[in-house]
């Protein structure tokens, strides 16, 4: 078996038995925030409380990441997502020409919502067809009926996109690496939200199962998706993917979207990135993959979008070993950051996160990721010494079929849910009798 065969069978596996990358409802981020015996802990937290003990003096985390990276020595400077056009100037910059007067808005310091999504179903009568498959796409993914329901719920709730990398300032001095909090002005009536999306490389069991095919550039040089219906009709389509929808969404309702931000984008690379094969390294296309693939990251950098590491392999960095999530992480480097550039976020496979301070966390921190992303059940934030943890709600079937209270704060599921979703799913499994 090759190796590109043995890893969508294993993408394929992880998907059906360990539920995605959301966790389900065991995310790392859950251990820590339920029960009456919580620790407050001595850093900041927004959110639930943790039963974590705060970090001891002897536990330091290294100081040899983004930061150091990216900022000099002297008086330390501070580093936000690279290359995003997403607007992260500090509240009390001055008014340039044309623009909105902040100054007069509030600085946020409540809790801080960030959901996330797979790829979208295009195609439902092939994701909920009745064969291995289906179960997995009900569970974790969602129709695009249902996302652009969505999105105008959460437009209607007074949300706004907000980017995550800016929501912190990330200063390095003499070795030392500091992450904290960066004022948030919002006008009075919005909330922040952050979005982002998982496992955007259009892995080979999305092209069979009803995901689009790749992100492409529109005739207008703007990002959309390539479809293949099931029979055989290509386009090239805004309406398909998260992507383009968010897009054009902000550009109706630019209040949506405070200094431009639309989301970030977690990629592995072990089938390549947003559906072109860069991870063929023996192909003689491996060169024109990588320069098309380019192409798209600059212009999602260029339209408020950024990007985060989801792990080479896609692998659970709780229960792998350090010497093979330090080989992932290296791969992840090698092979992606070139494509994306360097990024501060770190976005856990199956939302499965090694315990705070551990080798594996500080190995992740010191490759240079100072936003670390679990999965957990309602906002979370907490920052230690050089590092902010954040947790994520997952968007997907499990939370609109079985989880509408636990959503409502954000929007009722019940006036999202796609009819479509549990007919063809009954449908399928009753033809299969």
């Amino acid at each position: 078996m090759n190796r590109i065969k043995r890893w969508t069978m294993l993408s394929i596996f992880a998907l059906l038995l360990s539920g995605g990358c959301s966790g389900g409802e065991s995310g790392a981020g859950d251990a820590e925030h339920n029960g009456p015996d919580a620790l407050t802990p001595a850093v900041q937290t927004v959110g639930q409380p943790s039963h974590e003990p705060p970090p001891t003096p002897t536990s330091p985390v290294p100081a040899n990441g983004a930061g150091a990276d990216s900022a000099s020595g002297g008086k330390g400077s501070s580093v936000t997502a690279p290359g995003s056009t997403a607007d992260s100037r500090p509240a009390d910059t001055a008014v340039r020409p044309g623009e909105t007067d902040e100054s007069n808005w509030p600085v946020y310091n409540g809790p801080i919502e960030h959901i996330f999504f797979h790829p979208l179903i295009v195609f439902p009568e092939l994701a909920f067809d009745g064969d291995r498959m289906s179960q997995g796409y009900r569970d974790w993914f969602v129709t695009v009926a249902e996302f652009k329901s969505i999105l105008q719920k959460l437009y209607d709730n007074d949300y706004m996109l907000v980017d995550l990398a800016s929501l912190f300032d990330i200063s390095e001095k003499d070795g030392a690496v500091t992450v904290s909090r960066k004022p948030l002005r919002l006008p009075a009536d919005k909330k922040p939200l952050v979005l982002s999306i998982d496992d955007l490389n259009y892995y080979q069991y999305m092209l069979e199962n009803g995901n689009a095919t790749k992100l492409v550039l529109d005739e207008n040089g703007d990002v959309a998706t390539l479809t293949v219906s099931p029979d055989g009709t290509k386009r090239v389509a805004r309406d398909a993917e998260i992507v383009p929808i968010v897009d054009d969404f902000v550009r109706e309702h630019p209040d949506f979207s405070l200094h431009n931000a639309k989301g970030v984008i977690a990629l592995t690379g072990y089938e390549g990135i947003l559906g072109y094969r860069t991870n063929e390294t023996e192909s003689p296309n491996i060169e024109a993959e990588k320069t098309e693939a380019s192409k798209i990251v600059k212009r999602l950098k260029e339209t408020g979008w950024s990007f985060a590491s989801h792990g080479y392999g896609h692998l659970d960095a709780q229960k792998v070993s350090l010497e093979r999530l330090v080989q992932d992480t290296e791969r992840w480097k090698r092979e992606v950051e070139p494509l994306i550039g360097p990024t501060p976020i770190y976005i856990y496979p199956y939302g499965s996160r090694p315990e705070t301070l551990s080798d594996k966390f500080n190995e992740l921190v010191g490759a240079g990721f100072r936003i670390l992303c679990s999965v957990g059940p309602s906002p979370y934030l907490k920052l230690i010494p050089g590092v902010a943890m954040m947790d994520r709600r997952h968007i997907d079937g499990i939370a609109l079929e079985t989880q509408r209270s636990r959503l409502l704060p954000l929007f009722d599921a019940n006036d999202v849910i796609d009819p479509i979703r549990a007919k063809l799913f009954s449908d399928a499994k009753q033809a299969a009798r």
